[in-house]
């Protein structure tokens, strides 16, 4: 199991992700000390409208029983209640403004940090992964970010010092049922919507996860497009991918039809209080022992209360919604890479490029060993070739170098250091690979060969185009090298593609080349020529070639027969044809075989199963 580290649990969402958020609040503390102080401001202006509105009416009363005209104090009282309303909306907006610079760097912040994090996790994280379904994970998360925040902040603690204050000015000016009637409509109506909104997270979480899984489809459809046409499977896409949204769409209406279950309940409670404390106000008016203004004093503090409690109660009803969204989210920042440098990792020294595997053994699953205690040197400089048959654990001896996995047993030495005692970024830096199946970005071909050495010269990277024999494709193209490859480079054909990652290697001329099937997508003609790149770029370098094709390593200094995860047979193209043993055996067969038949057989069951 993957570890993950463990938060506290309030209901069915996970609070401790918040701590996540909080740095991201003091990164600008004057900004949000101001935002702070205009919220201040802004509720003070809030609780002192309705005293101004109530002595504007009882003036007025008291003036039309007089029969006397508008006297000057209450058009004094109404140009104060015009400012005291304009300040609680000006310094409103100057806390949103203030405080919406703090949310968009905290998105951008946090939204980095998971980016980084992702790049972080090793292969077999990313080989389980479901890509439509994390994307709109993070989409999601980060835009509940922006909602946490200035919620959280700014309303959710505000409006419960609004209704203090309130309950307080009721019980020091009026009777004490007011306050009474606040205080219990308050403490009903947050109850309830804390246990219906706790019930209906559920039905928030089963929407998120149909979206992502209606999500998940779509782009896995969309990514193997060709293969889809191959078999006609048009129609059992578009079966499969209803499938998921209907169960999105059962999801959606539980969703709504628990909202309108929860909105109804809050309505009610308001309703029932705002009438409650109306009704009382009344009785005491015709009692005389409130004045008109009163009565508008006591309507405007409950509308004062409500109001804002009851967007408490979207707004909590929303932050449980938003954390029920970026709760994925924040997961993926608890997920541990398998692979990690060590506390005491250093920079890789790379003297000559001696690479040395030492009784390696490694396994995906426990119960199907994959290496069995492989060993060989590869010399400084020199040229070492890895064969065998398919699922003999060629590529995954590439894989244990580059360190996208760690071995469980033996070790993996460059020059004498143990790859798991370096750090992962020197000893990548160290390494260029020309991999089996070449991945392109959806930009221009000549942006992906830079890619290569992110800042190289364009003269570098005509350089190494044409050292991988790839000029004179380029110039076919009607755009020439600005020519866009497609997502997944599905614009090139499997050869184009492999040259265009030579041609990355070639560009970044690391002290250390691994060729993992280099050569498997061309045809003779162009395999000649890239083999002659490969010569050419690998004699001053160390170089491990994985191959399939014998053909293609017969110049090897030393050639590593694997078969069934172990070392059978180790020498060169010549001593192993003497030997009269397996690599015989391959050669025999493979010179027997057209090319086409010879060139299928480049994956291995040990990639498959690290797939699964």
């Amino acid at each position: 199991m993957r570890s993950m580290k463990t938060d506290v649990r309030f209901g069915d969402v996970n609070w401790g992700t918040l701590r996540h958020l909080l740095p991201h609040l003091t990164e600008f503390r004057l900004r949000l000390s101001l935002a702070m102080l205009c919220l201040v401001l802004a509720k003070l202006a809030s609780v002192g409208l309705p005293f101004v509105l109530k002595h504007i009416v009882d003036d007025l009363d008291s003036a039309g029983s007089m029969g006397s005209q508008l006297v000057s104090v209450p058009l004094g009282l109404l140009l104060a209640y015009g400012v005291v309303r304009f300040s609680n909306v000006l310094f409103g907006e100057l806390r949103d403004t203030l405080f919406g610079r703090i949310t968009e760097r905290a998105m951008r912040r946090v939204g980095l940090q998971v980016f980084r994090h992702l790049h972080s996790l090793d292969l077999d994280f990313h080989l389980n992964r479901k890509t439509g379904g994390l994307s709109r994970d993070i989409e999601r998360g980060t835009n509940g970010i922006a909602f946490l925040l200035r919620f959280m902040v700014f309303n959710i603690v505000p409006t419960l010092l609004e209704v203090g204050l309130v309950v307080g000015l009721l019980l020091w000016n009026y009777d004490v049922w007011f306050a009474v009637i606040v205080v219990v409509a308050v403490i009903v109506y947050i109850a309830y919507s804390v246990i219906a909104t706790e019930w209906r997270t559920r039905f928030i979480r089963a929407a998120n996860l149909a979206e992502s899984e209606s999500s998940t489809r779509a782009i896995d459809s969309l990514l193997n497009y060709e293969t889809v046409k191959y078999f006609t499977n048009e129609a059992y896409e578009s079966r499969h991918y209803d499938d998921e949204l209907a169960r999105w769409e059962t999801a959606r209406r539980q969703n709504r039809l628990s909202l309108f279950a929860l909105n109804g309940g809050q309505s009610l409670i308001i309703a029932a209080a705002m009438t409650a404390a109306m009704v009382l106000a009344a009785y005491n008016v015709r009692a005389g022992a409130m004045t008109l203004g009163d009565f508008v004093l006591i309507n405007a503090f409950m509308m004062q209360v409500f109001m804002p409690l009851n967007f408490l109660g979207f707004v909590y009803r929303e932050m449980k919604g938003s954390m029920a969204n970026i709760e994925a989210m924040f997961r993926l920042l608890q997920v541990e890479a398998r692979v990690t440098d060590s506390a005491d990792a250093s920079p890789l020294q790379v003297a000559g490029g001696e690479i040395e595997f030492r009784n390696v053994s490694f396994h995906y699953q426990a119960e199907r060993p994959i290496l069995k205690g492989v060993s060989f040197r590869v010399p400084a400089r020199a040229k070492v070739a890895v064969v065998g048959s398919s699922g003999a654990g060629k590529s995954t001896l590439a894989k244990l170098l580059f360190r996208f996995y760690d071995v469980t047993g033996g070790a993996v030495l460059v020059d004498g250091q143990d790859v798991r005692s370096v750090t992962q970024q020197s000893l990548r830096q160290a390494i260029g690979v020309v991999p089996q199946e070449c991945v392109l970005f959806n930009m221009s071909l000549f942006e992906n060969v830079r890619y290569g050495q992110v800042d190289a010269t364009d003269e570098e990277v005509w350089q190494a185009i044409r050292l991988a024999h790839l000029e004179g494709f380029v110039k076919q193209l009607p755009k020439g090298a600005d020519t866009l490859v497609g997502e997944r480079g599905l614009k090139l054909s499997g050869g184009e593609k492999q040259r265009v990652a030579i041609a990355r290697a070639i560009l970044k001329r690391p002290p250390v080349m691994v060729f993992d099937e280099a050569t498997s997508s061309l045809d003779s003609e162009s395999e000649k020529l890239i083999l002659q790149a490969i010569r050419e770029i690998s004699a001053e370098q160390t170089s491990l070639v994985i191959a399939h094709r014998l053909s293609t390593v017969i110049d090897a200094d030393q050639i590593v027969v694997l078969d069934q995860g172990q070392v059978v047979e180790q020498g060169s193209h010549e001593q192993l044809l003497q030997l009269q043993g397996h690599y015989a055996r391959l050669w025999a067969l493979q010179q027997r075989q057209p090319r086409s038949a010879d060139s299928g057989g480049a994956g291995t069951v040990a990639d498959l199963t690290a797939s699964q």
